[in-house]
């Protein structure tokens, strides 16, 4: 991103086309190269491979009442990706994003973990 982005355009989610991307940064993005350091995070215990991705808690703040259920995605431990990721798509409405990290806050094992990345079209 360029310096300042947030400050100049607000905190928005990143678009396909967005003038905020540097072209570097649209490479890094392109090969998923952008998502390495989080590696770092997941070997310090920081993160999990998979779990919820939380919403910024800036957009969570523009829902109407500031939806609790989006302060359930931070009582666990955010991981690389989520079933959200897995079975949805980027442009998935937020709330249904949060209603598939809900699912797997209460069903979550690694044992699902596994079959979930073992078979996602299932």
């Amino acid at each position: 991103m360029v310096p300042d982005s947030d400050a100049k355009w607000g905190v928005l989610p990143a678009t396909e086309r967005d003038p905020r991307i540097t072209r570097v940064g649209r490479i890094l993005r392109a090969t998923a190269m952008d998502e390495l350091p989080q590696l770092w995070n997941i070997f310090r215990g920081d993160m999990s491979f998979v779990g919820p991705r939380p919403e910024w808690s800036e957009l969570v703040r523009k829902i109407p009442g500031g939806d609790f259920r989006f302060r359930s995605q931070h009582a666990v431990t955010p991981g690389l990706t989520g079933i959200a990721q897995i079975y949805g798509h980027s442009e998935l409405p937020r709330r249904q994003k949060l209603r598939y990290d809900l699912i797997y806050i209460k069903k979550q094992s690694f044992w699902l973990d596994l079959r979930w990345f073992s078979s996602p079209s299932s």
